[in-house]
């Protein structure tokens, strides 16, 4: 990626320019009520920077637990020495601003009547409500994989107990035994985020266990950084990693946990350890608010990434239909800067304004190594659109230091982003 791309990525990043003409007065007198359901990058970012813009606002976030536990870097905990701790994140910063966090399970809400209601039966009311739900599985979408076949062959899609298990499984393996993953079609989050754990168990496979092998059966015959990825792979992992495309019967149809294996159109495949991360939708809250589509996913306007679906409900984050910006944390915490400045303007009786939006992928081949993949993006007249000539890929064939750099970066980039979503 060239120099100006990344000066224009930051700058999207501080939305200076976004926020130097913001009717501040206007702002300040503003008392809404702001309801924010899921506190993961998306819903804590726009509850900090609301509770900036709006001082008088009253800000609620509820999430159903009372610590974060991040996905970005938790391959890591997988295939290195990473601390599953290392990525918690707690409330006690939003809090600090004067944010109402209340743990809890919302699970109604009503459009009409503007309220959301809890598994306490507790109802909240709204001016304006932002969801930023995250994802759920697609139970049963692969025949056989439903929440108890889970239990024995972990997604570790959503960061927690799901990844202790995966991780606890790897170092119950004996050394030559198999491990097995299948990766579904898209739209999933973290498009690259298959091919980083790929990276990360061949990894943890060739320090721990040299004699066993990943096997990854893809839905997909391509995927984001292929060539990168591929090119690691064969570095890297050439005795430990095998991956299949949907033409290669990469596409898995079929689970036994009894049997312990997957099936394909042609192939059955056994493993005592299995990583099925199955295809997705938004998470359940925004079904019972409304605002998903057949599609199981988010429709949105980009300028304030308010629902089409719902006036007065914003979607933020994997829940959207926002492409072609991906489903990854980078987004959702732009999208919550442009999400909150657009509540801000709507609340104090103006209108949401264009600006520019980026994103940035990192994905380690290696616990020193990194690629990336960037992109940049404008909402004006309400359209979301890629810019050209911006953004890019990690050049092929660079050296160490560029990888190890990229990887420093990644570092930095998580310690930036978790400090300033959570203080």
């Amino acid at each position: 990626m060239n120099r100006i791309d990344r000066r224009t990525i930051l700058r999207t990043l501080g939305l200076g320019a976004a926020t130097m003409a913001l009717p501040w007065t206007a702002f300040a007198k503003t008392q809404a009520r702001i309801v924010i359901i899921g506190g993961g990058f998306g819903g804590a970012s726009v509850a900090r920077l609301l509770a900036s813009l709006l001082p008088s606002a009253h800000i609620t976030l509820v999430d159903a637990n009372a610590t974060y536990t991040a996905c970005p870097f938790s391959n890591l905990v997988l295939g290195t020495d990473r601390l599953l701790s290392d990525q918690e994140f707690g409330y006690a910063g939003l809090e600090s601003l004067g944010i109402k966090v209340l743990t809890a399970l919302a699970t109604d809400v009503d459009p009409i009547g503007k309220t959301v209601t809890l598994q306490s039966e507790e109802t909240l009311s709204y001016d304006r409500l932002i969801l930023s739900p995250g994802i759920d599985m697609r139970w049963n979408a692969i025949q056989g994989y439903d929440e108890a076949a889970a239990k024995q062959f972990p997604h570790a899609w959503k960061a927690g107990p799901q990844t202790t298990l995966l991780r606890n499984q790897l170092d119950a393996l004996e050394d030559g035994e198999p491990v097995l993953m299948s990766v579904p079609t898209a739209p999933f989050r973290c498009p690259p985020g298959p091919y980083e754990r790929a990276s990360m168990i061949a990894h943890y496979l060739k320090t721990r266990k040299p004699r066993s092998k990943l096997i990854v059966l893809d839905g997909k015959d391509s995927f984001s950084k292929m060539a990168l990825f591929q090119e690691a792979w064969a570095e890297h992992y050439p005795d430990h990693l095998e991956w299949r495309g949907a033409s290669d019967d990469g596409t898995v149809s079929r689970v036994d946990t009894a049997g312990g294996s997957v099936e394909t159109d042609f192939e059955t495949f056994t493993a005592p350890v299995i990583n099925i991360i199955p295809p997705q939708k938004a998470g359940l809250i925004a079904d019972r608010a409304g605002v998903s589509d057949a599609t199981g996913w988010c429709p949105i306007e980009p300028l304030a990434f308010e629902s089409t679906l719902q006036p007065g409900i914003h979607v933020l984050g994997d829940a959207t239909i926002a492409a072609p910006m991906p489903k990854s944390a980078f987004s959702a915490n732009l999208q919550a800067k442009i999400c909150a400045l657009g509540v801000a303007r709507l609340v104090s009786g103006l209108e949401p304004q264009s600006t520019v939006l980026a994103n940035t992928c990192y994905s380690f081949t290696t616990p020193e190594e990194a690629i990336s993949i960037a992109g940049v993006y404008s909402n004006k007249n309400n359209n979301l659109e890629s810019i050209s000539g911006a953004g890019g890929v990690s050049p092929m064939g660079a050296d160490k230091a560029i990888r190890a750099a990229e990887a420093a970066q990644a570092r930095s980039w998580f310690k930036t982003i978790t400090t300033g979503a959570f203080g």
